[in-house]
């Protein structure tokens, strides 16, 4: 199975922690990252820059708005996609992620959108 491990992290906390704290973070997150290639689970991941853009299309219409987006409190700051078997084993390697001390880890199984 496949799960997806969200990184949320509060907005502007990568600002507010400033450059040093922030490569220190980063420096965590790379060893985390090698722990996962190590033990073989690792299928993908990446960090996300804060600003996105959204699009939606409504009765043919198309909208495009950039971002930031002032009534967010908080963005997805990065991914890991792991190939685990169980929830449980998904969790556990969640607990394992620094980025949980200071956001959120959401973990997230994928499949198809229906049953």
């Amino acid at each position: 199975m496949s799960y997806l491990l969200l990184i949320v992290e509060p907005a502007g906390q990568r600002h507010d922690r400033g450059p040093e704290a922030g490569r220190a973070a980063y420096e965590q997150m790379l060893r985390y990252t090698d722990s996962l290639k190590a033990r073989g689970v690792l299928a993908g991941t990446n960090s996300l820059k804060s600003q996105g853009v959204r699009l939606s299309i409504r009765d043919g219409r198309r909208t495009v708005t950039d971002g930031p987006f002032t009534e967010a409190k908080e963005f997805v700051g990065g991914y890991f996609l792991l190939n685990v078997k169980t929830r449980a084993e998904a969790l556990a390697f969640a607990g394992e992620c620094p980025a949980a001390a200071w956001g959120t880890v959401e973990v997230r199984e994928t499949g198809p959108c229906y049953d």
